[in-house]
């Protein structure tokens, strides 16, 4: 029994359901100018983490020929074996269905249909489609981790405001390269397993290059968040100094020193400090 919540665990991804679960409620900050009403707030963020662990669990189930080369994937592999596919992928759609229904009845139909287009395009667009055909997949592939924005947004105003857009495209500018950080350390498990990632394919200074140009647009459409009045200056240049922060060591680490690894830790404390500014500053607004 032990065992097999722990495979649970580490097939569903509970890391990812966490993040984006922070995104889902700054989302909601904004669409609400301050932080949402509790008990709307603790059942988007509940849809939200049911239907990340539900997709993320569909992925592995779906990727589990290829994660079979990657060492790096190597628990989880097994976790999977241990749960079996079978049982993984019933217990990740139920979780979807379950996430689904409850937006639907207690939240509202937009952002359930949000919660369906994340599910479907992680599942579908990203997982079959992009990731095993071009090395830009993680691109477009980050739609379905920026969505959460929006559906935090929509379970407060399903009236998307050009607020929660700007966030959703915060979102979508840091994913490239943060996934990247990690295609440049563990190339040689893509190689294996036969990915088309950009380190392998288009080369390391061009995958480099290509997460700074997304890197640098984070910060000015964080800015323009003040600048169209949504957040306060204060906030402005809280998130330049992060930003600023984030650029300069994530360059040392990918251009000067190859710690990969560090690169992709510190982006998730950057966006992790930056999500959390946004419901900050709107509950102090």
């Amino acid at each position: 029994m032990r065992l097999s919540i722990y495979s649970a665990f580490l097939v569903l991804k509970p890391g990812i359901a966490l993040g984006v679960a922070v995104a889902g409620l700054a989302g909601a900050a904004l669409a609400g100018h301050g932080f949402p009403e509790p008990a709307r707030a603790a059942l988007a963020v509940l849809c939200i983490v049911m239907a990340a662990s539900g997709s993320a669990g569909l992925n592995v189930v779906l990727e589990s020929g290829t994660d079979a080369f990657m060492s790096r994937l190597s628990r989880r592999s097994v976790a999977l074996a241990a749960l079996g596919g079978r049982r993984a992928a019933a217990l990740s759609s139920a979780l979807i269905m379950a996430s689904l229904a409850i937006s639907y009845v207690y939240i509202n139909t937009v952002a359930a249909l949000l919660i369906l287009a994340a599910s479907v395009s992680y599942a579908v667009l990203y997982t079959l489609c992009l990731k095993r055909r071009t090395p830009f997949g993680t691109v477009l592939g980050g739609i379905p981790g920026a969505l959460p924005v929006l559906i935090g947004y929509a379970s407060v105003d399903p009236a998307l405001g050009l607020d929660g857009l700007i966030l959703f495209l915060v979102m979508l500018m840091w994913q490239p390269p943060h996934f990247l950080a990690l295609a440049l350390k563990y190339g040689e498990d893509y190689r294996a397993a036969g990915l088309p990632a950009m380190p392998a394919t288009l080369g390391e200074e061009y995958t480099k290059a290509f997460m700074f140009v997304y890197a640098t647009a984070i910060t000015p459409l964080v800015v323009s968040l003040w600048l169209f009045g949504y957040c306060s200056a204060g906030f402005a240049a809280a998130a330049a100094a992060l930003g600023f922060v984030y650029l300069a060591v994530s360059w040392y680490d990918v251009f000067r020193s190859g710690r990969y690894g560090r690169a992709f830790g510190l982006s998730i404390v950057y966006i992790m400090l930056l999500l959390a500014s946004v419901v900050l500053d709107t509950a102090l607004s």
